[in-house]
């Protein structure tokens, strides 16, 4: 987000975790591992990843998105539908979008482009040399017990964007299934203007028994313009997904995942989610 009169120097900022973002979690265990390398278990989630990326271009799914500035009541808010054409191209349809009432923000192209790439973020094997990646522990999300790992990019190449934070991978299915952090770098240029982005979460849950799939994000947090700050409140959620019924195949530990009624394009269906999943914060997005 921007202010009336700006955008930012390419840095990366150092990203503190808040006690807030930790609260749904058991203590942070620093043990080594067991039977399994830390090495190894980036290697095995990036894959994971990698195929999770694959699989998620093939679903049919609803994003909602509100940003609001709590205290003048400010709201950006947009509902759209992420579906594919009569040749299989992915597009997406705007179905809600009323009049942004945002006066102390501007959403900038950063905003919208974070907001449908980034939150959601992915960590393949083709992008493992892009970051540092520091384990730091084991910990309890809920019922699964997890791998906890801080990430970072190792240097900012020209105008790419990135993002730096925690992650926490489940020792069962070694794919990620909860993210802390923000997308790096805030943007100052020398003219004044400024373009800075929240921390949020995202939470995944499992779809259709194999992939664990973005459903929540949620971002509370001060942006510090020169000008001052302020307060954001975001969420986006992820629903209905639905696998396009294509003749694309789509692998998982390379075999071929079989088409069932509850992963089609068409009818209501709800996808299987075949094991547990965090939860999101207590807290609710705002009501209209």
């Amino acid at each position: 987000m921007k202010t009336s009169f700006c955008t930012a120097l390419l840095c990366a900022a150092a990203l503190l975790l808040s006690a807030a973002a930790m609260a749904q979690e058991g203590p942070l265990d620093p043990a080594e591992p067991k039977n399994i390398t830390t090495d190894q278990i980036i290697q095995r989630f990036a894959a994971k990843e990698k195929e999770f990326k694959e699989a998620r271009d093939q679903y049919t799914y609803r994003q909602t998105v509100k940003v609001e500035t709590p205290e003048d009541g400010g709201s950006y808010q947009q509902v759209f539908d992420v579906t594919f054409d009569n040749e299989g191209h992915k597009v997406k349809n705007v179905v809600f979008a009323p009049q942004p009432t945002l006066a102390k923000i501007m959403m900038t192209e950063e905003d919208i482009d974070d907001i449908e790439n980034r939150l959601p973020f992915v960590l393949t094997s083709d992008e493992l040399n892009e970051y540092s990646i520091l384990y730091k522990g084991q910990q309890q999300e809920d019922e699964l017990h997890c791998y906890v790992f801080d990430i970072a990019p190792k240097q900012i190449e020209g105008k790419k964007r990135y993002f730096q934070g925690r992650i926490w991978v489940d020792d069962h299915d070694f794919q990620i299934v909860k993210t802390y952090g923000k997308t790096v770098p805030d943007i100052r240029k020398k003219h004044g203007s400024e373009n800075l982005f929240p921390s949020f979460t995202t939470y995944r849950e499992q779809i259709d028994g194999k992939y664990w799939f973005p459903t929540y994000t949620r971002a509370d947090d001060d942006l510090h313009f020169s000008s001052g700050d302020v307060h954001i409140r975001e969420i986006v959620k992820y629903t209905d997904y639905k696998r396009f019924g294509s003749n694309v195949v789509i692998t998982y530990e390379g075999k071929e995942l079989p088409k069932t009624p509850g992963n089609q394009s068409s009818g209501n269906q709800s996808p299987g989610q075949a094991s547990p999943q965090p939860q999101p914060p207590p807290s609710q997005p705002p009501q209209n």
